[in-house]
């Protein structure tokens, strides 16, 4: 639906959900966690199994508990309704520390512009609340509450949702085996506890991003200690995208397994936009301010000040954006060290602060009032995701004197940051080939502190426009592996286009991979469990079970039923692949089947047996090497 503001409906009146992401999982059930107190419940998605075959002994199979990102969106109990936004998780949570006060509206000059306008009435979430504030003097970041030995309701939230069922799952058999993980230097537990959590986020090395303001999130946590994250990017450009298709972006790109989203709108109606998404969104939301900011300045970097800025992350953060990216970093000494480089400064936001140092000749104003902006993260408890816009844009640059510049001092930001108890993580790149991927993980790690690295892939080659979700995802596996902890997606239009929701859900899924395979690398707790059931069921040709433990069931069952889509072929013991005759798990099937027959209880017994009887043969037949035929 277009939403030009001569002809909108009013989309309080008019916005639905988008229908696939309101749909259950084929098998599988929301199951919700209780903590220690009634109002922390904790979703997860529980994927129900077929009985074993009675040819394999006709074992019942216990259910596999996965995370999930997706939301109310995906429980049938839960009426959803986009007009009036998701239910309120946190506001109890954050009532009871009673340290924040009701504003009377929004403080903002520009929030308050933008409600005036009667204009905007057509497109304008109706059901907007007065923002939170911290009360005078206070600091309400969860570091703060941590580093006073403060276990907050978010906390233990995410310790049982990183465990996902771990002990039930261990009890159940689900977890025979687990093949030891190679961290590098990461603390991983075999038990994530609410005391762990709160001391990772203490310490510096995890956030979880939780803005006072967005009330309806379901809190997650990013650090090297804790699963992988991975983060989908959604907004509107000048050339097109309604509020809806962003929003119904939003909720495609959770039901995937989006762990946060980006809001990156550079387009129209930005402010009303970041409202329907934040209203509507359980997971965190990421925006880059400057964006914004240039906007109001009609596209011109100059006139950019330091004022205008100031109020847009007072109006962001109101609206309950949990994450900014700051491009602190981009310092006027660093400009001149990417001339000679290839593709340049390839970051926007490093590219508009690039122009306002050179035209006015003067140091960054981010940079300059940086504990100013500390200040107002503080008072709504919003994350710092210190912005690379000195980052390689192509694997010739990879490495420089200005990517390594930067990122000393983004660590030095950091503690800075860190001396205001304000939540930080840390982006990196890019575009780096392979062998040099760990020295980016390595120099982050030395120059940060092990603040959590949150990176855009990196991209491993140049050569593959159309497939660069392929090129990244090679590098996320590595850079996850190493100790990032989160993954920021690439679509196969990156360079191209603005993704569609095929392209989301291609972005998600591959950058899934790469996350888990790094989380099996890593040796953390549990994470083979999925990986084990699935194989139990490709052997034992559940093909059901396949499709609904894999990350897209959807694809993978449209995949088999294109060459055997009879339902018959869903209890055969073959694909299209190799076909009755060739499959080799039938086959090794037949050879167990053989082995229990004549009593041999073990494979290398059988063997041995096999062997034997060859030679038996070979000699009554003569003993010739090579037989006339």
């Amino acid at each position: 639906m277009s939403t030009t503001l001569k002809n909108a409906a009013h989309l309080s009146e008019s916005a639905q959900v988008d229908s696939g992401s309101v749909q259950p999982f084929t098998r599988s059930q929301k199951i919700y966690v209780q903590g220690s107190r009634p109002d922390i419940r904790v979703p997860m998605r529980e994927i129900t199994l077929d009985v074993t075959p009675t040819d394999f002994g006709g074992e019942i199979n216990a259910p596999v508990t996965v995370y999930d990102t997706s939301g109310p969106y995906t429980d049938p109990n839960v009426i959803i309704d986009v007009r009036k936004g998701l239910a309120d998780v946190r506001s109890p949570w954050i009532d009871s520390r009673n340290d924040t006060e009701r504003l009377a509206g929004l403080s903002s000059n520009f929030g308050q512009q933008r409600l005036s306008d009667a204009e905007l009435t057509a497109l304008r979430f109706a059901h907007v609340r007065n923002p939170r504030r911290a009360k005078a003097g206070a600091n309400v970041s969860q570091m703060h509450y941590a580093r006073q030995g403060i276990i907050t309701a978010e906390m233990e939230y995410v310790a049982i949702r990183e465990n996902m069922k771990l002990q039930e799952a261990r009890a159940a058999g689900l977890l025979t085996q687990q093949h030891a993980g190679h961290s590098f230097g990461a603390s991983i537990p075999k038990e994530i506890t609410a005391e762990f959590v709160r001391e990772e986020i203490a310490r510096g090395r995890a956030i979880i991003p939780a803005n006072i303001n967005h009330v309806e999130l379901e809190p997650m946590i990013i650090g090297r200690n804790f699963l992988v994250k991975i983060n989908g990017n959604i907004g509107n450009s000048a050339l097109g995208s309604s509020i809806e298709e962003e929003v119904a972006k939003l909720t495609w790109g959770i039901r995937w397994g989006s762990d946060t989203v980006m809001d990156l709108s550079t387009g129209k109606h930005i402010h009303e936009t970041r409202e329907w998404i934040i209203r509507n969104s359980p997971v965190p939301i990421g925006t880059v301010p400057i964006y914004q900011a240039l906007e109001k300045v009609g596209g011109a970097a100059e006139d950019l000040t330091w004022e205008l800025f100031r109020d847009t992350l007072i109006e962001q953060a109101e609206q309950g954006v949990d994450y900014f990216t700051i491009h602190a970093g981009v310092l006027l000494r660093y400009v001149p060290l990417t001339a000679k480089r290839v593709t340049g400064i390839v970051s926007r936001g490093g590219s508009i602060m690039a122009k306002w140092c050179l035209a006015h000749h003067q140091e960054n104003f981010l940079y300059t009032h940086f504990e100013d902006i500390c200040e107002i993260m503080k008072a709504y408890d919003v994350s710092f995701s210190l912005g690379d816009g000195l980052r390689p844009g192509s694997i010739a640059d990879a490495n420089d004197a200005a990517q390594f510049g930067e990122l000393e001092t983004l660590g030095e930001l950091t503690k800075i940051a860190w001396k205001h108890d304000v939540q930080t993580m840390i982006e990196g790149p890019g575009h780096v080939p392979m062998q040099l991927i760990k020295e980016n993980m390595d120099k982050q790690l030395e120059c940060c502190d092990e603040a959590p690295f949150y990176t855009l892939g990196p991209l491993t080659t140049d050569i593959a426009p159309g497939y660069d979700h392929i090129t990244s995802g090679i590098g996320a596996a590595m850079i996850g592996w190493f100790g990032c902890a989160m993954l920021c997606y690439v679509t196969p239009k990156e360079h191209l286009g603005l993704p569609n929701k095929d392209d989301v859900k291609t972005g998600i899924i591959t950058y899934k991979i790469a996350a888990h395979a790094a989380d099996l690398a890593k040796g953390h707790p549990g994470a083979q469990i999925r990986d084990n059931a699935l194989s139990k069921a490709r052997f034992e040709f559940r093909w059901e079970d396949q499709f609904n433990l894999g990350l897209d069931p959807d694809t993978a069952r449209s995949y088999h039923d294109e060459t055997l889509p009879k339902d018959s072929a869903k209890v055969a013991h073959f694909c299209s692949m190799c076909g009755p005759k060739f499959c080799s798990m039938k086959i090794t099937q037949e050879v167990r089947e053989y082995a229990a027959n004549q009593r041999i209880e073990a494979v290398d017994v059988d063997v041995a047996k096999g062997l034997a009887e060859q030679a038996e043969r070979f000699k009554q037949e003569g003993s010739q090497l090579y037989k006339k035929v």
